[in-house]
């Protein structure tokens, strides 16, 4: 989606190898589950280089040496209930001092367009780099709104990830939220008429909690 400079395609080999394995309707819970987990863990790696270092003295076992580290507390990361919390941990692999917060949403199985339930964020989100996180953007509609919602509550900087997109999703994220970083490890093909994703790999959720 060169089109829009901020919209992020990861291009590489062991995430391919990985959600090869995930879309597979015979991966288990906890497989599918750890999955979600790694590759996150890898997309935020490249999505975090451009996070705020700030200099620290530390002392070696030979001699005293300015470094660099990411300020505590200075990011947090909000999944969209409920799949988005299967990304957590794999956030917090790479940054585990990092707040969480939640925003619910629901998507209207008629209109197919999203609501609001719940939203609780930590405090100072307005100082910090959130990661908003949801395996898939289908429509665009819930990321659309969830990230309406971090802005409307004061959240200036936001990175959001999301392991499966549609070119619909990307392209309605990309022209309502320009400003925001977006990070997507597949994009494929299409949505259907009930607005999942194809080939993807079903409901996420479901698969992440053994739900139906």
């Amino acid at each position: 989606m060169q089109k829009y400079p901020n919209i992020f395609i990861f291009d590489h080999p062991l995430i391919k190898h990985k959600v090869s394995i995930l879309r597979d309707k015979n991966t288990g819970m906890k497989e599918f589950r750890e999955l979600i987990e790694e590759i996150t863990t890898m997309m935020t790696y490249e999505s975090m280089r451009d996070v705020e270092l700030v200099p620290v003295e530390v002392e070696t076992p030979l001699e005293k040496t300015v470094q660099w580290r990411i300020p505590e507390e200075s990011v947090a990361i909000v999944p969209i209930l409920r799949a988005g919390l299967g990304m957590v941990n794999g956030v917090h692999r790479v940054f585990p001092t990092a707040r969480v917060g939640h925003i619910g949403m629901y998507r209207d199985e008629k209109t197919l367009q999203p609501c609001e339930y719940y939203c609780k964020l930590p405090d100072g989100i307005e100082d910090k780099t959130v990661f908003l996180v949801d395996p898939m953007l289908a429509t665009g509609g819930s990321a659309c709104d969830a990230l309406t919602a971090l802005k409307k509550r004061g959240a200036k900087h936001i990175k959001f990830m999301a392991i499966i997109a549609a070119p619909e999703g990307i392209e309605a994220v990309a022209k309502m939220h320009p400003d925001v970083p977006v990070y997507v490890s597949t994009l494929d093909r299409e949505l259907n008429a009930h607005g999942y994703i194809l080939p993807g790999l079903g409901d996420a959720g479901d698969r992440l909690f053994g739900t139906k």
